[in-house]
């Protein structure tokens, strides 16, 4: 094969498996239900005047499916975790018991769930129009290639399209799961 054709499949390839890179990290920080380390991996903390990810600066633990407990390497950064945490934005009402901060992470409602779902659909979609785009990007520097056969294009557009097709399955799959995770009580 034509190694600009092979370049351009390996640059749409990474741009597709970039794509569903990032909507697994997306799925992650769309809570289902049971606690998890990474519904606080947005969570940023001011660590002497630098902001830092508050896994950098505490232990985070779920001791069960409703509790997240975090647990500073320094007793003088409570007062910082509490206030990332209320910054974040997430919903949580940490408690402080002078070492840790435990957080109750309270069942989700119906109605929550059908937003999380829709939250989760906007990603899947979202990642879905980079992976067409990473398409669309492959087959112009296909056509504009001057140096290849008309054969070997039509061959490289078909390839870029069972990518395409398979990295949209893809993330067709992982919203399918995200969504039986998110509607299961």
């Amino acid at each position: 094969m034509n190694e600009d054709i092979q370049f351009i499949l390996d640059t749409a390839q990474e741009a597709m498996d970039n794509a569903i890179s990032h909507l697994k990290k997306q799925f992650l920080n769309i809570r289902a239900g049971k606690a998890s380390p990474a519904m606080l991996g947005s969570v940023m903390v001011d660590y002497y005047g630098t902001q830092t990810p508050l896994n950098q600066v505490a232990n985070v633990n779920t001791p069960d499916g409703r509790t997240i407990t975090v647990q500073p390497w320094e007793k003088s950064m409570l007062q910082e975790i509490e206030r990332g945490i209320a910054y974040a934005n997430l919903g949580f009402n940490p408690m402080n018991n002078g070492e840790t901060i435990i957080i109750n992470v309270p069942p989700l409602t119906e109605e929550r769930r059908k937003d999380l779902a829709k939250q989760a659909k906007a990603e899947a979609e979202d990642a879905k129009v980079s992976i067409r785009t990473a398409r669309k990007d492959a087959m112009n520097d296909i056509k504009k290639n001057d140096d290849i056969s008309e054969d070997l294009k039509k061959n490289a557009e078909i390839d870029v399209q069972q990518i395409t097709d398979n990295h949209v399955k893809k993330v067709d799959e992982l919203f399918d799961n995200k969504e039986k995770e998110i509607m299961t009580v």
